[in-house]
């Protein structure tokens, strides 16, 4: 008689969280000019509780909040305890070689991966499920655009750091620049529906006649 040992098969997916530390001056800089440092900050933290609050409701994968620029902040944390979310450092490098190294990390232990920033609270846990369901049924990669050029979501079923190397981060050129970088690995991908983040004083505006947040108080 032969026994054979069965090995476990990976879990479906992991959804990561990328998030800064709600620091005053060191978070949503572009805003703080217009709105003032302190309520940027109290605004990002917002934005970082809704984005955790989203991946966990879309039931989806285990979710991890990767940090930056550590995971030493105490409003992470508070987060982890609350949620029980996984903290994880960001590391070093550009926001494409911590992406990079994210997604990688997370496809070694689950069959995909799905990684959201906290700058997009119109992202919704329907749209993170259909980007699970569309990478199980065969898509390479999947994208959510933005508006302003970028993307709000990137998951994937393997990993390629050609993906996200020499973009330029923070442009309008970004979500165009990634279709090329597909196009060239021979990748299929699926494209959700296109949202909007929220990082100029325009963005605040519209933010707040949203209410997305509730009454948004300076």
């Amino acid at each position: 008689m032969s026994l054979r040992v069965s090995t476990p098969e990976k879990p479906e997916a992991i959804l990561i969280v990328f998030a800064r530390a709600p620091v005053a001056g060191k978070a949503k800089t572009r805003l703080a000019a217009a709105i003032g440092a302190e309520a940027a900050a109290r605004l990002h933290a917002r934005l970082v509780e809704r984005a955790v609050a989203t991946a966990l409701a879309a039931r989806a994968g285990a979710v991890e909040l990767h940090c930056a620029p550590d995971t030493r902040h105490a409003f992470f944390a508070r987060i982890a305890s609350r949620h029980g979310v996984v903290l994880r450092s960001q590391g070093r490098g550009d926001v494409g070689a911590r992406m990079q190294h994210a997604l990688a990390r997370a496809l070694r232990t689950a069959q995909a991966a799905v990684l959201i920033g906290c700058d997009c609270p119109v992202l919704r846990a329907s749209d993170l499920r259909r980007a699970v369901r569309a990478l199980r049924a065969g898509a390479d990669a999947v994208v959510a655009p933005a508006v302003d050029g970028g993307y709000a979501l990137v998951g994937l079923r393997r990993s390629a750091p050609r993906l996200f190397s020499d973009i330029e981060w923070g442009s309008a050129r970004v979500m165009a620049a990634t279709r090329r970088r597909l196009r060239e690995l021979d990748w299929r991908w699926h494209e959700l529906r296109e949202v909007w983040d929220v990082d100029r004083p325009e963005d605040y505006a519209r933010l707040r006649r949203s209410r997305l947040l509730g009454r948004l108080r300076r």
